[in-house]
């Protein structure tokens, strides 16, 4: 073989080799393209699914003073908040949607906060507690500004749950702010669909219940003990109170406080960053059935307030009920009881 020949061959390889880089390049640059394009769609659809109502704007000055909060060190490049927070987290019963309806029922108008708890972070975001107000509480309800103009009027010994009905998350709030004496600095809704949806892309929930369920209106037959529960069983479970003890909401919240912890556990067991695929099913599941207030109506809001309670786990939550006493005038009613319903709240301020 002469040098022409050689260097022929080798200049054919050479075009091979660089044509194949080039390819190469090419295809690694276009995947780079689509994942950039992919995260960015990503990022604006769940972004885009979050729904927030301007409570802020709504209420004014005429509320309870904010907390006392001490900001991060300033030697941290990007610090996340640590002071304390009050949540209002609402799970509406709300039948919009084909969805809401088939794991509802009834009417496809109106909603009412079916779950209402108050979760109160403790500053260092390490430690909460979560209240639960019985729906069934009768309360004066305060005059409360509708989107549509006007106000609503003052109600007197009104179960706490009409608020919602009434005035929306603006009034829920109101009301709240009214009966505890407490500024809630969010507020967090998601309705039936969502709360299902949820459970189901974290895999399920695992529950223990002390005696067998039989509620004919949440459609729940569960024996006594320890049940891995998907979605639809999940919210069933949340639904229940005729399937157990009296028959009241007390029973209910019981249940429902049991799934809060049940969620943190599962949410701490799934490591959601190894698989990105179940952590979009998560945020999507999440941000396409929450309305908040404009404090969290974004992903990086959201994200945020997700990373600083990183360190709240399920053993450091506390879940309690407002104290609360047969009303006078219905014994199917309840109202709070004082003074310890106050000493709660004084300690949450």
């Amino acid at each position: 073989m002469n040098g022409r020949e050689a260097n022929g061959d080798d200049g054919r390889r050479s075009g091979r080799r660089s044509k194949a880089l080039k390819t190469a390049g090419l295809v690694l640059a276009g995947g780079l393209v689509l994942g950039v394009g992919t995260a960015a769609w990503a990022y604006w659809h769940l972004n885009d699914n979050i729904k927030s109502v301007d409570i802020n704007s709504a209420l004014g000055d005429n509320r309870p003073p904010r907390g006392v909060t001490t900001p991060a060190p300033s030697s941290s490049a990007s610090p996340l908040p640590t002071g304390s927070l009050n949540i209002l987290v609402l799970g509406s019963d709300s039948r919009t949607g084909e969805e809401n309806q088939e794991l509802g029922g009834g009417s496809s108008t109106g909603a009412r906060s079916d779950t209402a708890m108050v979760v109160h972070v403790d500053a260092g975001r390490t430690e909460a507690t979560v209240v639960s107000i019985p729906r069934d509480t009768l309360v004066t309800r305060p005059s409360c500004p509708l989107p549509s103009g006007g106000s609503t009027e003052v109600a007197y010994r009104t179960m706490f749950n009409s608020a919602y009905a009434i005035g929306g998350p603006v009034c829920a709030v109101k009301t709240v702010e009214s009966l505890t004496d407490v500024r809630m600095d969010h507020y967090i809704e998601i309705d039936f669909s969502g709360f299902a949806k949820l459970v189901d892309a974290l895999g399920g929930v695992t529950v223990t219940t002390d005696e067998d369920i039989d509620d004919e209106d949440s459609h729940l037959t569960l024996e006594a003990g320890t049940h891995h529960l998907d979605g639809t069983t999940a919210l069933a479970l949340a639904r229940t109170r005729h399937g157990i003890g009296d028959g009241s909401d007390l029973g209910r919240i019981g249940l429902q406080q049991r799934l809060v912890k049940a969620l943190l556990d599962q949410i701490s067991a799934t490591d959601l960053l190894a698989d990105p695929a179940r952590l979009y099913r998560v945020a999507d599941a999440v941000t396409d059935s929450l309305t908040t207030d404009t404090g969290l109506d974004s992903l990086s809001g959201l994200t945020s307030l997700g990373q600083s309670l990183q360190g709240l786990t399920s053993d450091r939550v506390r879940t309690v009920t407002m104290p609360v006493v047969p009303a006078p005038s219905d014994p199917n009613r309840v109202v709070a009881q004082e003074p310890e319903a106050g000493e709660l709240w004084e300690s949450l301020r």
